[in-house]
């Protein structure tokens, strides 16, 4: 699968772990390993809530078109 996401760059250049993401969210550290690993992709409506949390564009945590 390709990588569509950058939220695990985007952790750990925040230093923050999926651990903390997921307590945040209410989700499992499971759910959110396999958003890191980009096995299966968060809703826009998660993207823009992990942007809040992190204080970014949500645009940051997509990996862009080549």
């Amino acid at each position: 699968m390709a990588n569509l996401n950058r939220l695990k760059i985007v952790l750990v250049e925040h230093n923050k772990t999926g651990k903390w993401l997921a307590e945040q969210l209410g989700k499992s550290s499971s759910t959110v390993s396999k958003w890191c690993s980009n096995t299966v992709q968060p809703d826009l409506y998660t993207l823009e809530k992990i942007a809040k949390l992190l204080d970014i564009d949500k645009r940051d945590l997509l990996t862009p078109n080549k």
